[in-house]
């Protein structure tokens, strides 16, 4: 063989074990094996009939998110009958195959939500507790919790009893399943499921359907129940800006940065124009003009204005004394083109000289977070969010909070220190990943040794800032 070549193959293997080392090492760093992952997820089969262990389908479900692969029959299609492929599973999990996507529906049917949602909390939990995200925390305390709605299934006619109904004007009707989410964000990008609330009509008799209002006194719920002590500032969009929300953050002692559009709390707006005046002392002026080598490339200018102590009433009557930040930016380009944006927030923060631009910039303005890194990222790679996995809605939500966990786990290969090892410019973008990442998988032939020698020893991991 020509040494180039040779050299060529060399390089290959060994660039397809250091993706295979941070995939495997990224698990065990931060949650151990995959048993120690899926724990608490009970498994209802009958022992005597069980071919596959529930951790290697629930492994082999968010693998195929991991990979992107984009459908169950991708998975069979690209997964099995692979030697190298069955040879990892059969070193993980003792099984002489990989799941079939239809094994992976059935067993899916028979689980408990809840018990693989707890799988997503305790994982994120585990990052807050090895002080992973501390770094990006609002002010040095706060976490930040973007909470929005998404369309997750469409469909022409009735998929199940809980589906919601539009009617268009034309007299058309469509079904559909939303889901509202709270994600951990921070400024570097990471966009972490923290808890999904399912919007769906569960109460059949009911007059009106469940919407995302609905959802999100639920949500608030269950996240307080699950996360008592994290310290948290809810970053939302203006339909929350209402008494229910402020009385809810109130009691849980939450802090929150609402985006207020001009619709919103017209009351509001009023009082801060009427206050605002009377406040020269409350008015700050920021310049975030980008420099690169030296040569100013963009004039990014903030004015900001705010008041605290408004006012508002309630539909109940109850009085919340609330702050509210403006904040007017322009945008001068090389072609001297400028672009204003204007912005509010209302928020139960103290609002100082000091903090009123981070509140703004590294708190409130981090909500579309949850749509750029989250929701479209999910929707427009092959992640596939909108694909219907089942046509059980049991399935279903077991393979979307299994999406969820995979992306959970990618965005922290992808940001890790331990591809940046052998990919010190990273690998340009998540589907490059994903695929190189399937390819090792599928074409890279490991003892069970050396393959479970990938994890092993002392490492650390650090996130990619930037």
């Amino acid at each position: 063989m020509p040494k180039s070549v040779s050299t060529a193959i060399h390089s290959q293997e060994r660039e397809q074990k250091a993706l295979l080392r941070a995939f495997t090492g990224t698990v065990r760093h931060y949650w151990g094996n995959w048993a120690a992952v899926f724990s608490g997820v009970k498994d209802p089969r009958i022992p005597e009939r069980i071919t596959y262990p529930l951790e290697s389908l629930l492994f082999t479900g968010t693998f195929l998110f991991v990979c992107h692969l984009g459908s169950r029959r991708g998975l069979n299609d690209r997964l099995r009958g692979n030697p190298a492929a069955e040879a990892k599973m059969a070193a993980w999990f003792g099984v002489e195959s990989i799941p079939h996507g239809d094994s992976l529906n059935y067993t899916f049917r028979r689980l408990e939500a809840n018990e693989v949602q707890e799988v997503i909390c305790r994982s994120v939990e585990c990052l807050v507790r090895k002080k992973v995200l501390s770094r990006y925390r609002l002010l040095g305390l706060h976490y930040l919790v973007a909470i929005d709605g998404t369309g997750v299934l469409t469909f022409r006619e009735r998929h199940c009893p809980h589906c919601l109904t539009k009617t268009f004007k034309s007299g058309k009707t469509i079904y559909y399943h939303p889901v509202l989410e709270a994600k951990l964000v921070t400024a570097n990008g990471l966009a972490f499921s923290l808890l999904t609330e399912f919007i769906e009509n569960t109460d059949l008799s009911a007059d009106k359907q469940d919407c995302e209002l609905k959802a999100f006194y639920r949500l608030s719920q269950r996240l307080k129940a699950r996360f008592p002590r994290l310290p948290m500032c809810l970053l939302l969009d203006g339909l929350y800006a209402g008494g229910p929300t402020f009385q809810i953050c109130t009691d849980y002692d939450w802090k929150y940065l609402i985006v207020l559009r001009e619709e919103d709390l017209p009351n509001l707006h009023r009082s801060f124009a009427v206050a605002m005046p009377q406040l020269p002392n409350q008015h700050k002026q920021v310049d975030l003009s980008e420099v690169n080598l030296h040569l100013r490339t963009e004039q990014v200018k903030q004015d900001y204005g705010w008041v605290e102590g408004l006012s508002y009433a309630d539909s109940q009557k109850r009085v919340h004394r609330l702050n509210l930040i403006e904040c007017q930016e322009t945008r001068t380009d090389l072609h001297r083109q400028i672009t204003s944006i204007h912005y509010k927030w209302v928020t139960n923060f103290s609002l100082t000289s000091r903090n009123v631009d981070q509140l703004a910039n590294q708190g409130g303005r981090l909500r579309w977070k949850i749509e750029n890194e989250g929701f479209n990222v999910q929707k427009n790679s092959e992640l596939n969010l909108e694909h219907p996995y089942s046509q059980d809605p049991t399935a279903r939500k077991i393979f979307y909070l299994l999406l969820q966990l995979a992306h959970l786990i990618f965005q922290l290969i992808h940001k890790g220190s331990l591809l940046r090892q052998t990919f010190p410019d990273g690998l340009r973008t998540a589907k490059n990943l994903a695929f190189r990442l399937l390819e090792a998988w599928r074409n890279l032939s490991l003892s069970t040794i050396d393959f479970l020698a990938l994890a092993q020893g002392r490492f650390q991991i650090r996130l990619d800032t930037s």
